[in-house]
């Protein structure tokens, strides 16, 4: 692993430093603003610098180059110090969950169809030992709610506040599965998961479905599709009374047409589509994906680093201390 500069930052006030040297550089020939006026004296040429007045430049190097290498200390360099390879058997898995509208329509049993699904993968998550979880939220656009990560404290508490209203109204499946693909990417062909969980067809967004599903299979990932709404034929129970809608959307079922899509993009990728009419449907729907086959995962982690930035501070100290000492004894100035 190669250096890497903690607070990069820093070097923003490189800029500062070389408009500074431009300015005050020795020969630019500006008279200062404070000085004593001679009458012109025609035997006084302008001639090249003689003696020690051909040194002027050198502190003023000094103290640029001592300024620049406390840039580089302020950016505090480093270098891995202790890393820690392991070797596990997981999965990197993204979470795809719908959070539009249509999500709120209450035609399961113990709740509405997000508060389910959210119920399920509280379940889930938890239980996923070595194993890399990520999740991404989408309505009418797609959000990374939580980044791929073995911490499942930190993907529960991202989860929670997974909620509708928060990206406009729409169901973009297939920007959703592009943003899972890209956090799957980097990751070894072959250790890629995503699992979707909708409710409706696509309606937003771009690619197409069928596009990031081309993709993922090209990037050997495969999704897993899951259909939550009620069996077909089924009405959702109306709001009680006194109380609004619980959808912006008609609360309809999943047509044929709809679980098609769902069905194609699984099977494109070497997944495998669900219908959740129930929660005990999506319970069993998850189980069936947790027993997927678990790839070897390789993975480097770097305990510590090792603090570099006294590699520029002496030199910079010194090249300071230095112009100091020429500007206050050999190459002294009258003001």
């Amino acid at each position: 692993m190669t250096m890497r500069f903690a607070t990069p930052l820093a070097f923003l006030l490189v800029a500062p430093v070389l408009v500074e040297l431009w300015w005050r550089w020795p020969t630019r020939g500006r008279a200062p603003r404070t000085r004593i006026g001679f009458p012109a004296l025609p035997f006084l040429g302008d001639g090249p610098a003689q003696g020690r007045a051909r040194w002027m430049w050198i502190p003023r190097i000094l103290w640029t180059a001592g300024l620049l290498l406390l840039v580089c200390a302020l950016a505090r360099p480093q270098s891995p110090g202790d890393i820690r390879d392991a070797h596990l058997r997981g999965r990197n898995i993204m979470l795809v969950l719908d959070i539009s509208s249509s999500m709120k329509a209450p035609d399961f049993k113990t709740g509405d169809r997000l508060t389910v699904a959210k119920r399920t993968l509280e379940r889930f998550i938890p239980s996923r030992a070595h194993d890399f979880i990520g999740l991404v939220v989408f309505a009418g656009q797609a959000f990374r709610q939580a980044p791929l990560t073995t911490d499942a404290d930190a993907v529960l508490g991202l989860l929670a506040r997974a909620d509708i209203g928060l990206l406009p109204d729409g169901t973009a499946i297939g920007t959703a599965l592009a943003l899972a693909e890209s956090q799957l990417a980097d990751r070894p062909k072959g250790t890629g998961v995503i699992v979707l969980i909708t409710d409706g067809g696509n309606n937003a967004g771009v690619p197409d479905p069928l596009t990031s599903a081309a993709a993922a299979r090209a990037l050997g990932i495969r999704v897993y599709t899951i259909g939550v709404s009620a069996a077909a034929g089924a009405t959702p129970p109306p709001p009680a009374a006194g109380q609004r809608p619980a959808t912006m959307e008609a609360p309809s079922v999943l047509t044929t047409r709809e679980e098609a899509l769902l069905r194609r993009i699984a099977s494109t990728t070497g997944g495998r589509y669900y219908r959740a009419t129930e929660d005990t449907v999506l319970v069993s729907a998850m189980a069936d994906i947790d027993r997927v086959e678990r790839s070897e995962l390789h993975l480097t982690e770097v305990v510590n680093y090792r603090e570099h930035y006294a590699l520029a501070l002496v030199p910079a100290l010194l090249c300071l201390t230095l112009a100091l000492a020429l500007q206050a004894t050999w190459l002294r100035t009258l003001p």
